[in-house]
């Protein structure tokens, strides 16, 4: 499932967003520039579900 984490950094990163920093626990904090908004993204990310709403938070569309 690592897999999932890595494909969702993957669409992050292709639409300009950006590591800014390492969150609390197994979180990542992250810059969206369509939203202009930081956002947590889990390190550990396993679902689906999870993955999308990442992505909406984001600004993005679904994509899993």
């Amino acid at each position: 499932m690592a897999e999932l984490y890595r494909d969702l950094v993957r669409i992050l990163e292709q639409n300009g967003c950006y590591l800014v920093r390492k969150g609390k626990g197994s979180h990542e904090i992250w810059y969206s520039p369509v939203s202009k908004q930081n956002i947590s993204v889990p390190c550990s990310t396993k679902s689906q579900h999870t993955a999308n709403d990442v992505l909406k938070r984001a600004g993005l569309g679904k994509a899993f």
